[in-house]
């Protein structure tokens, strides 16, 4: 009989590469440094876990800014589809809801990462927990000999001719991810292109977005402004908070609002375009409606069919018309600075939050080196890489959880077992 493979890592791609291997008639250890399995995955989606996406397969690689083109042909081996249906048979009752975004009925992560756990142990993979792995070792023929992992202050050596890593990047390191897959690959050979926060939140200088933390905006467009004068747009929802900004397009912009930070060494301009359904002219014929119809009203008490209530001091502070000033006396001038506002709430963005506060690492281990058929190691035989410790992300609505799934599950297929 082989050598038992080692999967190093119990979330998302390490438990499902367990199982699907187990069900190949593999001798599966699973170490797993935590105390329980799938930390990170319990914690996903606000506690919901959106584990995948519901658009068509093809459409799903435009929605990895990080080396999608490696993911083809993981994506087609185990899509969203079979994702679902995977879970399904797992006894997971599944939703669809805006975005095409699938969460479990349960609206419970745990509901996730436990059919997962069951999954790996009922195909006969053993999960060992609070297993810290210090060492990945070779044999004098290069090849892969073992695996060296710490319980208690007990160090224990598991023989492995094939060992899967999935550890995850650096976000969420209470969860168990602190970059300890990216030192093995390096010590091993392997080129990690530089970790940094992905998907991650925002801190502006504005002191008036504190104000209004907890306050979210759906349907915005958020704008962020190149360093040499572009903009990107991207629409959504968005939320302030006390340090700035976050929400799906914040989190989606922060990557490369991250790169402009480093590049240009100053701010990041940004704008909330509030009503992107209406045009200057449309937006324009609204406010006069609104401002005849309340137009004994004080400025400041004109704005609420329009506005959300805490908004609405921000607005008017920042029109820099008198909030006082009752609404038929408003100038076409004040009402020309009201629509340019409106359209163009302005931010500045003067830093991403720590990778330590990022949902997905992006960088990694550097898909060049690793086969994307089978995830193995171009430099190493015998050893593997799928999930977030590779160099691949994707933005949010449930791709990175898809991409774990989907690594993993070609990486499990991907062992030679005779």
């Amino acid at each position: 009989m082989s050598k038992p493979v080692v999967v190093i890592g119990a979330g998302a791609a390490g438990l499902i590469a367990a199982g699907f291997l187990a069900q190949r008639g593999a001798q599966v250890k699973v170490l797993e440094k935590m105390a329980r399995p799938g930390l990170k995955l319990r914690i996903s989606g606000k506690g919901r876990c959106n584990l995948t996406s519901n658009l068509p397969v093809d459409e799903l690689i435009s929605h990895y800014p990080g080396n999608g083109r490696f993911l083809y042909g993981a994506l087609h081996r185990f899509s969203n589809r079979a994702c679902m249906e995977f879970f399904a048979k797992l006894g997971v009752e599944l939703k669809v809801e805006r975005g095409q975004r699938v969460f479990p009925v349960s609206d419970d992560a745990h509901e996730i990462a436990d059919a997962l756990e069951r999954f790996a142990r009922s195909q006969g993979a053993e999960i060992y927990l609070a297993r810290k792995v210090v060492r990945i070792e070779l044999a004098p023929s290069g090849q892969i000999a073992g695996v060296a992992a710490v319980h208690k202050g007990e160090e224990r050596f598991f023989p492995a001719e094939n060992v899967i890593v999935a550890t995850g990047g650096l976000s969420y390191p209470g969860t168990g991810s602190t970059g300890d897959g990216l030192i093995w690959a390096r010590d091993l050979g392997h080129t990690i292109v530089e970790p940094r926060p992905a998907l991650v939140p925002v801190s502006v200088e504005e002191g008036w977005a504190a104000e209004l933390a907890g306050l979210s905006l759906r349907n915005v467009e958020f704008q962020v402004e190149s360093p040499e004068g572009g903009r990107t747009r991207y629409f959504g929802e968005l939320m302030f908070a006390h340090f700035g900004l976050t929400g799906p397009v914040v989190l989606t912009a922060s990557e490369q609002i991250g790169l402009w930070l480093k590049e240009s060494g100053r701010g990041v301009k940004a704008f909330i375009d509030l009503k992107p359904a209406l045009s200057e002219e449309q937006l324009d014929q609204r406010l006069l409606r609104d401002f005849t119809e309340f137009s004994r009203k004080q400025f400041k008490n004109a704005l609420d069919a329009l506005l959300p209530k805490r908004l609405i001091p921000v607005v008017v502070n920042l029109s820099g018309v008198d909030p006082r000033k009752p609404c038929h006396h408003i100038t076409r001038e004040e009402r020309t600075q009201l629509r340019r506002l409106l359209k163009g709430l302005p931010l500045t963005i003067n830093r991403t939050l720590p990778i330590a506060a990022a949902i997905v690492t992006a960088g990694g281990v550097d898909v060049r080196e690793v086969d994307p058929r089978t995830m193995e190691s171009k430099k190493v035989k015998g050893l593997f890489f799928c999930g977030e410790v590779l160099d691949v992300h994707g933005v949010t609505g449930g791709f990175n959880l898809q991409a774990a799934f989907s690594t993993g599950y070609c990486a499990a297929h991907g062992v030679r077992l005779v």
